[in-house]
């Protein structure tokens, strides 16, 4: 395959960025979009350009490092990681425009990189439990109906990638943040905090700038971990709640 590129350049996070032409020959459509880009910048290297800059880590669409804007949509083309995204869904001859997650709350650091810092300090703010687990209980111990440990095990494959707030138009981080809340608020060991979770990750949130959530949905559409988009409805009966009860 030959493609062109059209690749988001952008120095710093006080830089100003722009669209940069490139083009590739003899891409083979068994690549991942990630093996396409190393491939441009061994190109770049050999050529004494700067490199491009993305984030990347284990590549099997697990660690939610990877994840760029890829012709418009957040991951690309595929329901997918964008590591796990391959060069067979694109044809011959076409072009590719490849821009970092666009939100307020991830400011870019370079190029592809964004700095998504911002998910991290809300699972600070709530997203965890303090009950102490000492060494592994019998599976049976704490029973646990199915329903609620499904759901707590749906919500927890969240892998944080933030594909989510860049398809949001609102740049909305709620989905993930949601997704944290559900997975906790549906176990026994996460009932002790779970009045106050809520509150202070829903504040973390506000206090990032991600925007508000108006459930037009597109976050449940690109989510490559198929996080169902009422998560939402169920952190905001947790909040609700919390305020009833005069939590925050």
């Amino acid at each position: 395959m030959n493609i062109t590129l059209r690749v988001w350049r952008q120095k710093g996070r006080d830089d100003q960025g722009r669209l940069v032409t490139y083009k590739l020959t003899d891409v083979s459509p068994d690549m991942s979009f990630l093996e396409m880009l190393d491939v441009l910048n061994e190109k770049l290297t050999l050529e004494n350009e700067e490199p491009v800059a993305f984030d990347h880590d284990c590549r099997e669409g697990i660690c939610g490092a990877c994840g760029v804007v890829i012709d418009g949509e957040a991951h690309g083309p595929e329901v997918t990681t964008t590591c796990q995204l391959h060069m067979r869904s694109f044809k011959d001859g076409d072009t590719i425009t490849v821009e970092p997650w666009r939100a307020k709350a991830f400011p870019v650091v370079k190029d592809l990189v964004v700095d998504r810092g911002a998910f991290d300090r809300i699972i600070q703010a709530g997203g965890f439990i303090s009950a102490p687990t000492g060494t592994a209980p019998d599976a049976h111990a704490t029973p646990v109906p199915k329903a609620d440990a499904d759901r707590a095990f749906d919500a927890a494959t969240c892998i944080g990638c933030g594909a989510c707030v860049a398809a949001c138009p609102n740049a909305s981080g709620m989905l993930f943040t949601a997704a944290k809340v559900t997975h906790l608020g549906m176990l026994p060991q996460g009932q002790p905090e779970r009045a106050s979770r809520v509150v202070k990750m829903i504040n973390q949130h506000d206090e990032e700038d991600f925007g508000g959530c108006t459930n037009i949905g597109e976050c449940a559409a690109v989510c490559p971990k198929g996080i169902p988009l009422d998560t939402i409805s169920q952190l905001n009966r947790d909040l609700l709640g919390s305020l009833a009860k005069g939590v925050g």
